[in-house]
């Protein structure tokens, strides 16, 4: 990839509800003497041009990131691809082509996301891209229409030419991510599983001991 003004921008995804973490802002948990969202900064700020943050609420929770925040423009909790819109309606008035996303509370996805999502699209009229990761012993056996990967929808490339597009189908009532992505010929970009999801993300006060543990043995 070529210099920051040829880097996607990045936006990180914080405007879930938490409901399984008691509510709250999982992004802001601690893990290993700092936030989980520092964690997902540090490993996406080094590949893209310019970062953001999606989330809802007061902004002033976030003030000492020193990135700008993003509502979502959609009423109602909208899910993921609500936060995708508001980064690409961000994105547009930085006269950017497209944005990479990743969830506030994944603090290990891979450091090359960027040019592996990027690569993925070579080709596409408008670069549409997730990660994916393959699916081993018993997730492998699970209904899931025959696929032997699991998309992480939160994880994405995604082109400022579809906003209002998205816009549209947020509108009409689309909330399941790859429903849209698959309406538009996205791809997939695979990512090795080896020895754990690098998409494994906190959920549950027992995934936060588990992350503990994995950033321990990193």
């Amino acid at each position: 990839m070529g210099g920051e003004a040829s880097r996607p921008l990045g936006v990180i995804l914080a405007g879930g509800l938490a409901t399984r973490m008691g509510g709250g802002d999982k992004g802001l948990l601690q893990l290993g003497g700092q936030s989980l969202l520092a964690h997902v900064i540090d490993r996406l700020a080094p590949q893209v041009g310019g970062l953001a943050l999606n989330a809802n609420g007061d902004p002033a929770r976030f003030a000492d990131l020193g990135l700008p925040v993003l509502p979502d423009s959609i009423a109602g909790y909208a899910g993921p691809l609500a936060g995708v819109l508001a980064g690409l309606d961000w994105a547009a008035g930085q006269g950017a082509d497209c944005i990479v996303t990743a969830a506030a509370d994944t603090p290990f996805f891979p450091r090359d996301l960027v040019d592996r999502l990027t690569r993925a699209a070579q080709g596409q009229a408008h670069p549409l891209v997730l990660a994916a990761t393959p699916r081993t012993g018993d997730a492998a056996l699970k209904s899931g229409g025959g696929r032997r990967v699991n998309r992480h929808p939160t994880f994405g490339l995604w082109p400022v030419a579809l906003r209002d597009d998205l816009r549209a189908a947020l509108t009409d009532g689309l909330r399941k991510v790859v429903l849209w992505t698959d309406r538009h010929d996205g791809r997939e970009a695979l990512f090795p599983a080896d020895p754990f999801d690098p998409f494994f993300n906190v959920n549950t006060p027992e995934d936060l001991i588990r992350a503990q543990h994995l950033l321990e043995g990193a």
